[in-house]
Formats: C-alpha cells, structure tokens, sequence
C-alpha cells in the first residue's frame, strides 16, 4: 500500500513540527490532496492510524482537503478548472494546458496540545 508509506513520511514531518514546538500531542492535521497527486484520500484516511500508532498524533483528526484541478491554457492564458481524464482550456477548447494545481499533496495544519 504506497499511502502507508506516505503516512510514515506525513508522520515524520508532523512529529518535526511537534517536536520544535515542545508539544505533547497532536490533535489535528489537515491536508490538501489534489486529485493528480497520486494519493488516494480514502487510502491514506486508512493507513493513518496503523502508521501513527504509538506517536504524538496517534489519536490525531486527520482531515483532508479535495485541491481542484485548475490548468493554464498556453494559447489563450486562461486559467479554469479542468477533470482528471480531461486537462483541455475550459475557455477555448485547446489541449496545450499545464497543470497549476491538482497534483499536490500540501500539509495545510498541524494542531498542537503543549504542556
């Protein structure tokens, strides 16, 4: 399953966090995952807890955010929003996109408890 590695590596970066700030839990962490990210939200809403057992965010919300698909059309400079199977100007038609946003996967928050 590549979203328990994800997890492990979203849980390395939150412990990072947790650790600077002196905390002695986690209770919220919120993502942004774009539909092109690779990462399957339902997946890695499952993977959580196997990965944060035994940690500061063992017990942690874990919410995430859909990103939009949003391109830049290259002929007419307009970005618009766009679907996975169909990355084209929403404007004028054209194909010749770049993908602005969809493909991320963004740690948004991590809320702390300290002593």
């Amino acid at each position: 399953m590549h979203e328990l590695s994800v997890c492990l590596s979203l849980l390395e970066q939150v412990q990072a966090i947790a650790a600077e700030r002196d905390a002695i839990r986690v209770t919220r962490i919120e993502l942004k995952v774009g539909p092109l990210s690779g990462v399957e939200s339902d997946l890695l809403k499952s993977a959580w807890p196997m990965a944060s057992a035994g940690s500061v965010a063992v017990d942690a919300e874990l919410v995430i955010d859909a990103a939009e698909i949003v391109v830049r059309c290259s002929a007419c400079e307009t970005d618009t929003a766009a679907t996975p199977n169909r990355l084209v100007c929403g404007n004028c038609g054209d194909f010749h996109t770049t993908v602005v946003s969809g493909d991320e996967m963004i740690l948004q928050t991590v809320e702390l408890e300290t002593s």
